[in-house]
């Protein structure tokens, strides 16, 4: 599995998706924001930050980068991406997940170790969180269909609602189930010293989807 991590001016999460790339399943690389060649990868990662410096707001402007028009190419023809924060923002900007990340309910940057349940496992995952744009929204009818067609990936586990994302909602996957956004950073969960490896497991999905598709 070759993993391709993107960088933006003001990503800062890139090195720690590496790694957590590799210890999931094979390689990774990184694949600069102006470069429409992905290099034949496996997948992709749109890592955390603060891409272009959340001007305009969050995602905005890295969603019209030549390796964003390269990924939503990527992910048409079924190949695994997975946004994480700032990427997630992106992917959302870019039309390539439902939904928008609003500022926090409390209007206050958060940053703590949070429990996810993932939707499709039943499993409870321990992940850190970091982010002040994280409250994740759409409308009602929009919502109700993701839950109809299994597109909400992740949720914040009962009473663990860092940001007041409508149905705690933490992550969404497309129709498709090839393309996974999620507000935490499993990045920084992949190794015992950081006190979970439970990150590990949301790589490894999104390699088997890729796999499966």
């Amino acid at each position: 599995m070759i993993w391709g991590v993107l960088q933006f001016p003001g990503s800062c999460d890139e090195r720690d998706a590496l790694h957590a790339c590799e210890a999931a399943s094979g390689e990774a690389r990184l694949i600069w924001h102006e470069s429409r060649d992905l290099d034949r990868v496996d997948a992709v990662v749109v890592p955390g930050g603060f891409s272009y410096g959340d001007y305009l707001r969050a995602g905005a402007i890295a969603r019209f980068s030549p390796a964003m028009e390269a990924v939503a190419e990527f992910a048409a023809a079924g190949g695994p991406v997975l946004g994480i924060c700032n990427g997630f923002q992106v992917l959302c900007e870019a039309g390539l997940l439902p939904g928008a990340l609003l500022r926090n309910e409390d209007l206050r940057f958060v940053c703590r170790q949070a429990d996810l349940l993932d939707e499709r496992s039943g499993e409870r995952l321990s992940i850190p969180l970091k982010h002040g744009e994280g409250r994740y929204y759409a409308p009602e009818g929009v919502l109700d269909e993701l839950e109809a067609r299994g597109q909400v990936a992740y949720r914040y586990a009962p009473g663990q609602n860092p940001n007041g994302s409508v149905r705690d909602i933490a992550g969404v996957r497309n129709e498709a189930g090839n393309v996974v956004g999620l507000m935490p950073h499993p990045e920084h969960a992949v190794d015992p010293l950081t006190g979970s490896t439970d990150g590990l497991r949301v790589f490894e999905a999104l390699a088997a989807a890729g796999a499966r598709g």
